[in-house]
């Protein structure tokens, strides 16, 4: 049995970021439940030099975006990172979802050895599509979203492993 590209990561990518947004749901419940005000929990780090809470989410979904868009060879949307609260933050990963929802089987599959080069700070980074799924969009996605539902965790908001891997038999 073989996996195409197409199958290894839309499909991945939009069960995670749906996964997230009722992640973000139960702890915009959560914050209202306990009278927490949410941005403590948006602008919370696990440790100083960490990013906050609402930056995982952005470089979640533009992990996403970004792989995904890279790997078919299109320009993705510009995203502002200016989501404050909750609700903006669901509203990015839906968008993001929405945008994931536009691709086809035959935009993504076949560019396993397309070279893709990504400009990086004062460099350039060049990887082979397959290389840039597995190596740098997913491992990127998995590592923000991680520690989003860590530093909800450590603050109190009741998830466990179901809600980070999702409702089974999908």
């Amino acid at each position: 049995m073989t996996i195409s590209l197409y199958q290894a990561s839309v499909p991945v990518f939009i069960r995670m970021l749906n996964n997230l947004a009722a992640i973000l749901e139960k702890a915009a419940a959560h914050a209202e439940a306990k009278k927490i005000d949410p941005a403590v929990l948006i602008g919370f780090r696990l440790y100083p030099d960490m990013l906050p809470f609402s930056k995982q989410i952005q470089i979640a979904a533009d992990a996403a975006k970004l792989g995904t868009a890279r790997i078919a060879g299109v320009e993705p949307p510009k995203f502002e990172d200016t989501e404050k609260t909750f609700p903006e933050l669901i509203e990015r990963v839906r968008k993001t979802i929405e945008y994931l929802k536009t691709f086809k089987p035959e935009q993504i599959d076949g560019a396993e050895e397309k070279e893709i080069v990504i400009p990086s700070h004062d460099s350039t980074l060049t990887y082979r599509g397959q290389d840039l799924l597995l190596h740098r969009a997913l491992p990127n996605l998995y590592f923000h979203i991680t520690t989003a539902y860590d530093i909800l965790r450590h603050n109190g908001v009741e998830l466990g492993k179901r809600d980070y891997l999702g409702p089974t038999g999908q």
